[in-house]
């Protein structure tokens, strides 16, 4: 069965009101992650990734603040506790585990407690295994631009908070798929996350492509004001909703500028802070927008952009931590916020960077 996501169109062509926006049009593709089981063959949120049995899994070797949250759990036992809360609720969009799945989860559960109740070296203390956050093959991402021969994807990350900006620290890899002969069966896993939404839940993806148009952050000052000027959409004969005449920039941004949601390319969703330019470390070109990685697919503000297969659960369900389809890889990074992946555009091989929006 193939999983299939299909934005609406948008209720307004914005080009035909400002032709100006034309020439800033992306690509962006939307990844629609959904609750599933991948193999290391799919491109996917959360799942298993396609790392080669003789490379070393990625540590993190940083200090980390252990404790802050007050959570201390391991990914199995949140992985569990998402399980039997998914089932006591009966959602129909919870991932699925057969006996043997669930069996194997809550032994690695008691595993793990034996091994923390063993005392030091403590788990904060210790170089702490990466957990994969999306896999991506070109093939079902065609706007990725891999280095050389590379056509695969694989960004993980620490499930701690890191200083300054208290946020996971990421790393990506780019990778040749045929090139891994003998797959890493059994990938390390931290002792506990500094928070459950640090544990992304294992997702199939529903590659979409679409195009985008900046933020009304990101436009210059006389587009922004166009934008802004509600008798410049009147005139053009725009049907837009007339409580958005004292702001009509804000129907922009939630409906026509950028995609909410998991996506490769497009615009930055700027909102949590004015735009703040990245450049690379090595040669100083202006990143651009790799991933954006999403603690929701939309909220009461862009949920025009919910797929059509999905549109009764945007409307009966809003925007709940915690409940699918909205949030369906469990992640939440910031004040439910996005984390943007940034990378050279002269050389995806040079250091990338990220931020919190």
């Amino acid at each position: 069965m193939v999983l299939v996501r299909t934005t609406p169109p948008r209720p307004v062509e914005v080009t035909a009101v400002f032709p100006e926006l034309a020439p800033l049009a992306r690509p962006a593709i939307r990844l629609h992650p959904r609750p599933g089981a991948p193999s290391v063959g799919d491109s996917s949120v959360g799942g298993p990734l396609l790392w080669p049995a003789g490379e070393p899994w990625p540590h993190c070797e940083d200090a980390h603040l252990h404790g802050d949250s007050g959570f201390r759990q391991s990914p199995a036992e949140v992985r569990l506790d998402r399980r039997r809360m998914a089932r006591s609720r009966k959602d129909p969009h919870a991932p699925s585990f057969g006996p043997e799945e669930e069996a194997a989860m809550e032994q690695a559960v008691a595993r793990l407690a034996e091994r923390m109740d063993a005392g030091p070296p403590r788990p904060a203390e210790c170089p702490v295994p990466l957990l994969p956050v999306a896999q991506l093959y070109v093939r079902d991402v065609p706007l990725l631009r891999p280095p050389g021969e590379a056509d695969l994807l694989q960004v993980l990350w620490c499930p701690y908070d890191h200083e300054p900006d208290w946020k996971p620290s990421t790393a990506v890899f780019w990778r040749s798929a045929a090139s891994v002969v003998d797959v890493l069966a059994t990938p390390p896993e931290p002792y506990e996350a500094n928070y459950p939404g640090y544990v992304p839940q294992a997702c199939l993806l529903a590659p979409e492509a679409i195009t985008e148009y900046p933020n009304s952050l990101d436009l210059d000052p006389a587009l922004r004001q166009a934008v802004g000027d509600w008798s410049r959409w009147q005139a053009a004969g725009a049907d837009v909703d007339g409580s958005y005449a004292d702001c009509p920039a804000e129907f922009y941004d939630g409906n026509l500028a950028d995609a909410p949601g998991w996506k490769v390319g497009g615009w930055p969703p700027w909102g949590r802070t004015d735009p703040y330019r990245r450049y690379c470390a090595v040669c100083d070109a202006r990143m651009v927008p790799l991933l954006t990685i999403a603690s929701f697919e939309w909220d009461s503000g862009t949920r025009g952009w919910a797929p059509y297969e999905d549109r009764a659960d945007a409307h009966a369900s809003g925007r709940r931590a915690g409940h699918f389809p909205t949030q369906p890889t469990r992640v939440e990074v910031g004040s439910t916020d996005n984390m943007q992946l940034y990378v050279c555009p002269a050389s995806p091989e040079h250091p990338h960077t990220d931020l919190i929006q």
